[in-house]
């Protein structure tokens, strides 16, 4: 089973030590996994393309080849996840492939939300979140935006959180690793 592993680690330092340690994981248990920046076969036509546009076509190929997704939901450069991490999420549902995720946040969006706004939120009259321009905030108890935790509940996944110090955040591999144990089982 092939299975894409998507989310803000190719803006580690060193994604690519990032990459071998996914893989890894991925082979010890039976899964192939692939990792964003890896060659695909049908990059090599594409070379008179934007360089953005390169990365895109290669990244959706990946997926379109790979049988699930892990991605890594871990916040982002703010509360909530990597935009390309999302969109790439959405995309393998939209396929109708295997979907799993993992934060190594534990908190849920709101308060990762509120704390992001500062004292900028306030209550309105019916008790209701709102940030700065008055704009409702999302108040479910899910991890995320309810898109994403229902797409992967939708999808009978699986979405792992954990807290993980901060330090540790873009390098412990725990809740990665059940997620591939779930794939690997058939859960």
């Amino acid at each position: 089973m092939k299975v894409y592993l998507a989310g803000p680690d190719v803006f580690l330092p060193d994604p690519l030590a990032m990459a071998e340690r996914k893989r890894a994981i991925c082979a010890a248990h039976g899964l192939v996994g692939i990792f964003p920046v890896d060659a695909h076969p049908e990059e090599a036509a594409d070379g008179g393309a934007a360089p953005w546009l390169q990365i895109y076509r290669r990244n959706e190929a990946h997926m379109r080849g790979a049988d699930a997704v892990i991605a890594n939901l871990t916040p982002f450069r703010g509360p909530s996840a990597d935009v390309g991490t999302v969109y790439e999420l959405g995309f393998m549902r939209a396929l109708g492939r295997k979907v799993l995720g993992y934060s190594n946040v534990a908190a849920g969006l709101l308060p990762r939300t509120l704390g992001f706004l500062g004292g900028a939120a306030w209550r309105d009259a019916e008790g209701r979140w709102r940030d700065a321009d008055g704009m409702a905030l999302e108040d479910f108890g899910l991890a995320d935006n309810l898109m994403i935790d229902g797409g992967i509940h939708e999808a009978g996944g699986l979405l792992i959180r954990r807290e993980v110090p901060k330090a540790e955040r873009w390098s412990d591999l725990t809740a990665f690793e059940a997620c591939v144990k779930a794939l690997a089982g058939g859960r």
